[in-house]
């Protein structure tokens, strides 16, 4: 109960910042530059602007990802005429919102509903699991990374380093943002390394 009462609660402080989002940011601005000093007060909107930038890209890149993973797997299921193609194409697409690790974790419980259905049955269950080990494998090594690095400047190698990284310390959130994240912070440490170079001359 507790669980869905935040999820209410976020969606509605969504919306309304979604709503008044120009407002908020007008104002934040205001305060920003009343706090800061022009050069500091720009070095911050400019980095608030490239986080923006950057976790839109990669929510987006991930969208286009999952969609894909969901049509590619529903596909494969209907022609092979296993049950509930539809219900785990949309349970894996969704869960590949988690890079690497999602279609793990929605392949467990279609596999138990492949396992335990008339229609289906172990020989298929397991058909299943090696499709997900195969469709897992190219969209997880070739096809994410490269989204994922051509939205948020990433190189596949990056974008993997950074899941691992932060699925480590963050967890569940850590597979979700880290990705984005590992970008800001990137970006961050290119700044100060460039800097302190153009001082270096």
């Amino acid at each position: 109960i507790n669980q869905i009462f935040s999820i209410i609660v976020g969606i509605i402080l969504s919306v309304y910042f979604l709503s008044y989002k120009e407002k908020i940011v007008a104002k934040l601005k205001k305060l920003l530059c009343a706090l800061f000093k022009k050069n500091t007060y720009e070095k911050i909107i400019d980095f608030a602007r490239y986080t923006d930038k950057t976790f839109g890209r990669y929510l987006l890149g991930t969208l286009i990802d999952s969609l894909l993973v969901g049509i590619v797997v529903f596909l494969i299921l209907a022609i092979l005429k296993f049950p509930y193609a539809v219900l785990i194409g949309v349970v894996v697409g969704f869960t590949n919102i988690i890079p690497f690790f999602g279609p793990f974790l929605g392949a467990i419980p279609s596999a138990i509903l492949i396992l335990i259905d008339p229609n289906g049955g172990l020989v298929k269950a397991l058909i299943f699991v090696i499709i997900i080990l195969v469709v897992q494998q190219i969209d997880g090594n070739i096809i994410a990374p490269h989204i994922h690095g051509s939205s948020t400047g990433l190189s596949p190698i990056a974008v993997i380093l950074a899941v691992a990284v932060c699925s480590y310390l963050f967890g569940f959130v850590g597979m979700v943002i880290g990705v984005p994240l590992w970008a800001v912070i990137m970006y961050l440490i290119t700044g100060k390394v460039d800097s302190r170079l153009k001082k270096k001359k």
